[in-house]
Parts: C-alpha cells; sequence; structure tokens
C-alpha cells in the first residue's frame, strides 16, 4: 500500500506542477497579451498624436490663409472706396470742359443766346451723366403732395387747382437707384380762405 500512496503522492505532485506549469503558461500568456496590448495602445497613441499634429498644423495653415484674405478684402474695399467713382469722375470731365469753354466765350462775346444754349446743351449732359449713375430727378409739378419724395417750402392760395398739389419747384429732388438723396423742395396748392 505504500507503494500506492506513493504512487498517488506521486500522481499528485506531477498533477499539481502540471498545474503550476498551465498556471505559469497561462500567466505568461496573459502577461503577454498584456505587453502586445500595452505596445498596439502605445502605437495607436503615436498614430493620434500624428493626426493631432497634422491637423494643427492644418488649423494654423487655414488661420493664416484666412488672416490674409482678410487683409486682401480689406485692401480691395479701401481701394474700391479710394477709387470707386473714377467711372463717374471721367463722366464729369467733359461737362467741366464745356462749362469751362461756355465761360471763356462769355467773356468773348455778348452773344447771349448762344451762351444760353450752351450751358442747357451742358445741363443736359449733365443729366446724362446722372442717369449712367442711377441717379433720377423727381418730377413733383402737377402731382400731389408726398411726404416721402417733397418737401413743403411754402403754400399758395389757389382756387383754380386742387389742395396739396405742386405748382412749383424751389429745389430739384433726386434718387439714385431709387432712393431719395433729396427731396423736391416744392409750392403746395392750399384753399384760399374766405373773408
Amino acid at each position: 500500500m505504500e507503494e500506492k500512496e506513493k504512487n498517488l503522492e506521486g500522481i499528485e505532485t506531477q498533477r499539481k506542477e502540471e498545474t503550476n506549469e498551465e498556471h505559469k503558461q497561462d500567466e505568461h500568456k496573459k502577461k503577454k497579451k498584456k505587453d502586445d496590448g500595452v505596445e498596439e495602445l502605445k502605437k495607436l497613441l503615436e498614430e493620434k498624436e500624428k493626426d493631432i499634429k497634422t491637423l494643427q498644423e492644418k488649423i494654423l495653415y487655414f488661420q493664416a490663409d484666412f488672416e490674409n484674405f482678410k487683409k486682401l478684402k480689406t485692401k480691395e474695399k479701401l481701394e474700391t472706396l479710394k477709387y470707386g467713382n473714377e467711372a463717374l469722375i471721367k463722366e464729369f470731365i467733359p461737362v467741366v470742359d464745356n462749362l469751362e469753354m461756355a465761360l471763356n466765350h462769355a467773356t468773348n462775346t455778348d452773344d447771349y443766346k448762344s451762351i444760353l444754349e450752351g450751358v442747357k446743351l451742358t445741363l443736359n449732359e449733365f443729366l446724362k451723366v446722372f442717369e449712367k449713375a442711377g441717379v433720377t430727378r423727381i418730377d413733383a409739378v402737377g402731382k400731389k403732395f408726398d411726404p416721402n419724395l417733397h418737401e413743403a417750402f411754402y403754400q399758395e392760395e389757389r382756387d383754380d387747382i386742387e389742395p396739396d398739389t405742386v405748382i412749383s419747384e424751389f429745389q430739384k429732388g433726386y434718387l439714385l437707384n431709387e432712393r431719395l438723396i433729396r427731396p423736391s423742395r416744392v409750392v403746395l396748392s392750399k384753399k384760399p380762405e374766405i373773408q
């Protein structure tokens, strides 16, 4: 029986050793898995850090690009404000030339009719330039008073014209692309006061 007990102890020892060996192998595998997981996480972290760095560089590039764009637009805006009226001014130069010629002619002659004709032609040139620029005159005479377009300057008693009708203009009014830039200063009709 002792032999059996020794055999059993040997088998039990062998089992313990095998279990310990298996346990060590399992621990080794777990440790290896853990080390592999750590290595994988380190690689993933490095990749993400590279991605972050790339994105940060792109952001800096876009910020610099946007700043340059803003500077360019500011410069363009200033130039537009500075030279925006160039085309209009070029249109007025011949009108000024005609006025100067009319003045020179007026000093050298007594022919007022030709001077008057020259001034009328020059006025028509002015109005054409205005029209090209989107400026139109307000036609007020004979119309009902409109406070959006007219400024009452004076009222005149008239029984032949309906009240609040524009009789005459003291000063012409102008619109720029349908926006009022100066109202017409007008004389209005009113009912005569009965004495």
